[in-house]
């Protein structure tokens, strides 16, 4: 543990902001849809923050390269906090598509200075544990944070400046931490038409994971407050599906290292979908059915980037692991964008329910692209697959620090 300590302070900078990011993604939602935003309006708003984030994955670099990490950290985390109380000094639809694209930009940035950190103070020894952590940090402050919305209440000024402050404090562990400055990364290279080639059915995977998940995590607060529930009981709701992901990602893993692994994508697709239709029919007074679907949904949903990582990565070859890693980020990213302005449009025409008949049409089409591509190509055999890794859709760089934690492939 005594090797870890240096990286101790980068850790705890790390549950700060993935809490605070955790945290806007609920409450803009919530608080756009108490000041008379529509389902459409919190959509763009959505779309906004995707697309910042995708491009902060991109040019981030170029900054960590012109003035290192700290600098690098510092500014957008300068940016961000202002943007957050941005947002409620200016309730304005425009104004939060624009806030909300520079807080994107920013998060990305911030999510591949720390792990372009990591990844640089982490020995080979020691590279496991540290992946372990940061995944276990995700979750945990992802989920807890959501608990400030109900605990300060969605309205009012309170709520945005404790997530300003929480924005502005993870400067304080960077700032002190051990190692300062170490060497910048080379820049991602993007080569979607390989990683499309490796795998196309792990490319359109993560596209349709980057629809849903995207359109789940932007407006489906929005179906939870329409259909009735407390501010309490949507902070539940959003939560419960974190932890279903969280607690069946491993147990697919290792289900999908000993199987085609296309098997458990498919099954795993067919039981989101199902999830997403049986929501159609579920009573919305019934919180509970509602907080059990959306448990057994966030199972089912939330993995199939992972799933479509590993199968991607089982057919790449030794030294594009990463180049599959940050393609298969950008084709999430891309799906992200469309997705929550999509979903809010057929909510705004048919109702809240419709957000889960939205995700069951792509579900649907991608089980049938899942059975055409296992129809058509064969299985890759057992002694190539590489182990399961559980990945993070923080950043372009999650790859390099993934790939040397988790070894090489098994035989």
């Amino acid at each position: 543990m005594s090797s870890l300590r240096p990286l101790i302070p980068l850790l705890v900078a790390a549950a700060i902001l993935l809490g605070g990011n955790g945290l806007q993604a609920t409450l803009i939602a919530l608080r756009g849809a108490s000041e008379g935003f529509g389902p459409t309006v919190i959509g763009f708003v959505g779309t906004a923050y995707f697309a910042g984030f995708l491009l902060g994955c991109i040019f981030v670099v170029r900054l960590m390269r012109s003035v290192g990490h700290i600098r690098s950290f510092a500014t957008l985390a300068a940016t961000a906090a202002s943007c957050t109380l941005m947002l409620v000094l200016v309730v304005d639809p425009v104004a939060w598509a624009l806030i909300r694209f520079m807080t994107g930009f920013c998060f990305a940035g911030l999510f591949t200075v720390m792990e372009s950190w990591l990844n640089s103070g982490s020995s080979n020894s020691d590279r496991a544990r540290v992946l372990a952590l940061y995944r276990i940090i995700d979750v945990s402050a992802v989920t807890g944070s959501q608990f400030l919305i109900p605990l300060f209440g969605p309205g009012g000024f309170t709520i945005f400046a404790v997530m300003s402050m929480m924005i502005t404090m993870s400067l304080v562990p960077v700032s002190i931490a051990d190692r300062s400055n170490p060497k910048v990364p080379d820049e991602v290279k993007l080569d979607l038409r390989r990683a499309w080639a490796i795998s196309p059915l792990a490319s359109i995977g993560c596209i349709s994971v980057g629809v849903t998940n995207g359109a789940f995590r932007t407006v489906g607060p929005v179906y939870a407050e329409e259909i009735g529930l407390s501010v309490t009981d949507v902070v539940t709701f959003m939560s419960l599906g974190i932890i279903g992901s969280a607690l069946v990602q491993y147990p697919l893993g290792y289900l999908s290292d000993r199987w085609d692994r296309r098997m458990v994508l498919l099954l795993t697709t067919i039981g989101a979908m199902i999830c997403s239709v049986a929501f159609l029919f579920l009573p919305g007074e019934d919180r509970f059915l509602n907080f059990a679907l959306v448990f057994v949904f966030g199972a089912c949903a939330m993995p199939l980037f992972s799933l479509s990582a590993a199968h991607a990565n089982d057919r790449a070859g030794k030294d594009e692991f990463v180049l599959v890693s940050a393609a298969l980020m950008f084709f999430y990213s891309v799906g992200a964008i469309m997705g929550p302005y999509a979903a809010s449009v057929v909510m705004r025409i048919y109702g809240p329910h419709a957000l889960f008949g939205f995700t069951a049409l792509i579900y649907i089409l991608f089980i049938g692209v899942t059975v055409l591509r296992m129809g058509s190509t064969p299985a890759v055999p057992a002694e190539r697959r590489r182990r399961f890794v559980m990945m993070l859709r923080t950043s372009l760089l999650f790859g390099r620090l993934a790939r040397k934690a988790d070894g090489p492939p098994q035989g």
